[in-house]
């Protein structure tokens, strides 16, 4: 008996042109692949590709095969998705992955004007890209583009980082590299994410420090700034509420460094129903 996936793994390695490139566009093992293209072929009674050193040649019948069965598995596919996604009547729900501040403090302040519901999953960026890989959420928003293949990236927004630093603190004007170099410094790892950057943009060097403090949170940072256990950067969305409640304070506010924010999704899932919704509310509400 044929099995279905039999089909997906020999479209897949008549586009890719190697096993090696179908198994990572489908996340299955080389072996697999090959294990899937035997069987159908012994099915057939053909060989379906002529294996050369660089890549793998269709057969006559390997083309007539991906003639007859690509439309029919691009319909099939397409009909999967239209059955998964809700009716016109209700409001589409999005599997969304994000990190917890832009979540809380971006996200959720538009409310229902988002025009979706939200099953959120919440991480770092690396944990984020797991969840998009094992299919547990359907997009993330992330600042990092990854080398892994089978993903795609829709720019969203570019959110500004300023210097944020508790109100008892008094900053020069001038000696400004100096000044930020005595400080103590709240950061979101050892390797200095973002400050790394703001560095080299305006002293075109690496900081030469190692921050007091590491706080995984952005939201944790903040706090950590409104207890005077030092200054960082952070988003200005994150920091509104604190600076109208004098707890923090911007300090050379015209030293800032941008973060551009992606909308990551599978390759695979491009005719994913609520695609374009997505990428149309998000960039309109955040806009």
């Amino acid at each position: 008996m044929i099995d279905f996936e039999w089909y997906r793994s020999f479209i897949s390695i008549y586009k890719n042109e190697t096993v090696s490139k179908a198994a990572e566009s489908r996340y299955l093992t080389q072996p697999a692949m090959s294990q899937h293209l035997s069987a159908l072929e012994s099915e057939v009674g053909e060989p379906l590709f002529l294996r050369t050193p660089r890549k793998m040649v269709p057969t006559d019948k390997g083309k007539e095969l991906y003639t007859l069965v690509a439309p029919i598995l691009e319909r099939l596919e397409n009909i999967t998705l239209r059955i998964k996604a809700p009716s016109l009547t209700e409001i589409p729900k999005v599997r969304l992955g994000a990190a917890p501040e832009y979540m809380l403090y971006r996200l959720l302040e538009y409310g229902e004007s988002m025009g979706f519901r939200i099953i959120a999953q919440l991480g770092t960026a690396e944990q984020l890209l797991g969840y998009l890989q094992e299919d547990k959420v359907d997009f993330i928003i992330t600042s990092r583009k990854n080398d892994v293949p089978g993903f795609s990236y829709v720019k969203l927004e570019v959110e500004t980082f300023v210097l944020v630093a508790p109100m008892n603190y008094e900053s020069p004007a001038d000696d400004i590299e100096e000044w930020l170099n005595l400080q103590p410094w709240l950061s979101y790892g050892l390797e200095l994410p973002i400050i790394r950057r703001f560095w080299r943009q305006h002293f075109n060097k690496r900081p030469q420090w190692e921050p007091v403090h590491v706080i995984p949170d952005l939201r944790g940072i903040l706090k950590g700034i409104e207890s005077h256990m030092g200054m960082s950067l952070l988003p200005t969305y994150l920091i509104r509420e604190s600076l109208s409640l004098g707890k923090t304070k911007v300090v050379f506010p015209d030293y800032t460094v941008e973060n551009e924010l992606y909308l990551a999704y599978r390759v695979k899932d491009k005719e994913h129903p609520n695609l374009q919704m997505v990428i149309e509310k998000l960039r309109s509400i955040i806009g």
